[in-house]
């Protein structure tokens, strides 16, 4: 019987040898494979491609967000311009002159003096008149009168026609006048 610590002695130099034997292997120079350039290209030129038409896209849709905020922006003007003739619309249907005419309108007057009235006994004090539409004031002032210096009398000048003007004109048989005639003969000369 063998001892297995001889066994292991005898297994290492033949482990060894196919140790060596494997490190004398040599390289063999690969060999040349020409990578298709066909895919290559295509791809870059897909990349470019898809550049080009992302950015036309990216352009196009700027060009539509310019648009629609001009747009946007002329619609908010012309709101804001409806919003301040509504506003002053408003603010002269709310004016006192207004009331007073509408008022006027529906018949009411404005007394010309003030009157107190006793509720207790039911009377009203000496010297009130009840307020009519003749007695009512203007709403409206009179407008300013203008001075003399701002007012001035029209002056008008009468101008006498002159004697020859009727000789210009056609007589009644369809002739013409000597105005025309003279016309005529400068053109001639010309």
């Amino acid at each position: 019987m063998s001892s297995p610590a001889l066994q292991l002695r005898e297994r290492f130099p033949r482990l060894a040898e196919e140790a060596v034997a494997r490190a004398r292997l040599t390289v063999v120079p690969r060999r040349r494979t020409k990578a298709a350039r066909m895919p290559f290209v295509t791809l870059v030129s897909l990349m470019l491609l898809g550049g080009v038409v992302g950015l036309l896209c990216f352009n196009t849709q700027m060009q539509q967000a310019s648009f629609a905020a001009t747009s946007l922006e002329e619609q908010a003007r012309n709101l804001g311009a409806r919003e301040q003739t509504l506003h002053d619309e408003l603010q002269a249907l709310r004016s006192p002159q207004e009331l007073g005419r509408r008022a006027q309108a529906a018949g009411m007057v404005v007394p010309d003096s003030a009157c107190t009235v006793r509720l207790a006994a039911s009377t009203t004090e000496k010297g009130c008149a009840p307020a009519t539409a003749d007695n009512t004031p203007s709403l409206e002032p009179r407008p300013p009168k203008k001075p003399a210096v701002l007012n001035p009398a029209p002056i008008v000048v009468v101008v006498q026609p002159p004697a020859d003007a009727a000789i210009g004109q056609q007589d009644q048989q369809g002739r013409q006048g000597r105005g025309q005639q003279n016309r005529q003969a400068d053109t001639t000369r010309r």
